[in-house]
């Protein structure tokens, strides 16, 4: 049995004046978010054994902040490949991890996260989880499956169960969207 969790990077700030994309670091209900997402992972007891992710800014911040709440350091294998990926390549890159982790965290970016819950976790009636997740991954959003393999090179798609979605606004209504006025 493998599982895997998805962590998108929380809210991130457009008032910071850097040049790249790549460099925008998290806002303060980004900090908020991420830290109380790493509460709830301790809490619900949401392990893992190994953690890849994009080296974006916010995806550091993300990891950062989560560890706080967590309350244990995490120490990912940054991976490039990871910024602003497409759903087939972060499963690439799932296929390539190293079998003795039972389960592993993958933090990132959308549309390429919540497109891989989608690949991976098939359509069903009544799955109010997965229709969640197709209705929106926000920032700081978190998805849990669960694959019936040995080896994360046999993860294919369709064959995982969502066991767990949580959004920061589960947590708590000030961690959702922000008011359009």
């Amino acid at each position: 049995m493998k599982r895997l969790i998805l962590l998108r990077h929380a809210k991130s700030s457009w008032d910071d004046p850097v040049k790249r994309d790549f460099d925008r670091p998290l806002n303060e209900k980004g900090k908020r978010a991420a830290k109380m997402m790493g509460e709830h992972m301790q809490e619900e007891g949401v392990m893992f054994d190994a953690v890849i992710a994009s080296p974006a800014v916010r995806v550091v911040e993300t990891l950062e902040s989560v560890a706080q709440g967590y309350g244990e350091p995490i120490e990912p294998e940054w991976d490039s490949r990871a910024y602003l990926a497409s759903n087939m390549t972060l499963l690439d890159i799932v296929h390539e991890a190293d079998d003795t982790a039972g389960s592993l965290l993958l933090s990132g970016h959308n549309s390429g996260l919540e497109d891989l819950v989608l690949l991976l976790v098939p359509d069903s009636k009544g799955d109010t989880a997965r229709a969640a997740v197709e209705e929106k991954f926000p920032t700081c959003a978190l998805a849990e499956m669960e694959f019936d393999v040995d080896s994360w090179a046999d993860i294919a798609p369709g064959t995982g169960k969502l066991r767990r979605y949580v959004r920061p606004r589960d947590l708590h209504a000030d961690l959702g969207p922000d008011d359009p006025q």
